[in-house]
């Protein structure tokens, strides 16, 4: 929407760059392949940034897309049965991002002195004694046909041509999640990044958002 549509209107020129995990987006940044990412949350940042040992810095949070439970199964939680496999994904923030949807969807009970970043050892009750799988962040949506459910974002199953059922999302009170702009810290003051970040909370980009992902993404600014 941004590259195609408002950006070219706005005079400014975007090189869009894929890649193929969750570590490279930031590497590139530090090695000036790229001027900014857009694929993370602050909480991911923020550990990126200690594990890169990189000075990353966040600038507007665009939406939230939304993390929920899928299955080719399973219509609801309750179907679910004993002795489950589930895949989430095995990096620090988006594992407790998993481990905290089952929670909250009653599959698992975290510990009451749990830490700030949860893990399986701190499963405190597991009810339907799931088989909790860990993989790379972008392996878990592959894992659909082999397991009972996943735990994945929305627009990820939807990418990649999967209709599933969804039997549990985060909303838009979990933007803590929400996707930013992110770059080195004394790049925020470019033009073109500053240009870049005003764009993306364009009010046509909001309504693109809305019509296109239909609750999907959620916008949050």
């Amino acid at each position: 929407m941004v590259s195609n549509n408002i950006a070219a209107k706005e005079g400014l020129k975007i090189q869009v760059i894929t890649f193929n995990d969750w570590i490279q987006p930031n590497t590139a940044l530090r090695d000036k392949v790229i001027d900014a990412n857009f694929f993370q949350h602050r909480p991911f940042m923020n550990n990126a940034s200690k594990e890169l040992n990189l000075n990353l810095v966040a600038l507007n949070t665009v939406y939230l897309n939304t993390l929920g439970l899928f299955s080719k199964k399973f219509k609801s939680v309750s179907e679910i049965p004993q002795n489950a496999t589930v895949t989430i994904a095995n990096d620090v923030i988006n594992n407790d991002r998993g481990l905290r949807l089952l929670a909250t969807n009653g599959l698992i009970k975290l510990k009451g002195n749990a830490k700030q970043f949860v893990t399986q050892k701190d499963i405190a009750a597991n009810p339907k004694n799931l088989q909790i799988k860990e993989v790379e962040g972008v392996q878990v949506v592959r894992a659909i046909n082999d397991v009972d459910f996943i735990v994945s974002s929305a627009q990820t199953v939807a990418l990649a041509g999967i209709e599933p059922n969804s039997m549990g999302e985060e909303t838009a009170k979990d933007k803590k999640y929400a996707l930013a702009l992110v770059t080195l810290q004394g790049r925020e003051i470019e033009p073109k990044i500053q240009k870049l970040n005003k764009l993306l909370v364009h009010p046509n980009v909001k309504d693109f958002i809305n019509k296109e992902y239909k609750g999907r993404i959620i916008p949050v600014f």
